[in-house]
């Protein structure tokens, strides 16, 4: 037995408004859980990420304490072809892009950052030398 997928992935944020704004209005996820002050989910395609309040978190409940100091990451995966309108959405929504840079494997990745100082990413597959059509599948605009 193995892990084969990552199921959600987590960043932390004190102010989850700010967050829900961003997460929803330049990157396009959908709300699909809040608790006032505590966190924000997002369904990410097949994917959730979780934005927690860290000081929240720590306290621990159902499931055991957790939180984070400093800036997280995480990576959001795009098609190729979609490089430059995701360049342009950034841009229009005032998001500076702190760098792009091209793979050796083929990949390309943009850095951003959203407004907790977390690190984002949106980087294409080949990144990792995963093919698109394995991360987006057959027929899904890939």
């Amino acid at each position: 037995m193995r892990a084969e997928e990552i199921l959600e992935a987590s960043v932390y944020a004190s102010d989850l408004d700010a967050a829900e704004r961003f997460y929803t209005s330049v990157l396009g996820l959908e709300v699909m859980q809040r608790v006032e002050g505590r966190h924000v989910f997002f369904r990410c395609g097949a994917r959730v990420l979780l934005v927690f309040n860290p000081e929240r978190t720590r306290e621990g409940a159902v499931v055991p304490g957790h939180g984070s100091e400093g800036p997280g990451h995480v990576c959001f995966a795009m098609r190729e072809q979609e490089i430059d309108a995701w360049r342009e959405r950034l841009r229009a929504a005032g998001v500076p892009i702190e760098t792009e840079h091209r793979w050796p494997s083929g990949g390309f990745s943009l850095y951003f950052r959203d407004p907790a100082g977390n690190s984002l990413e949106l980087g294409t597959p080949r990144i990792w030398t995963i093919d698109e059509e394995d991360v987006f599948g057959v027929g899904k605009g890939g």
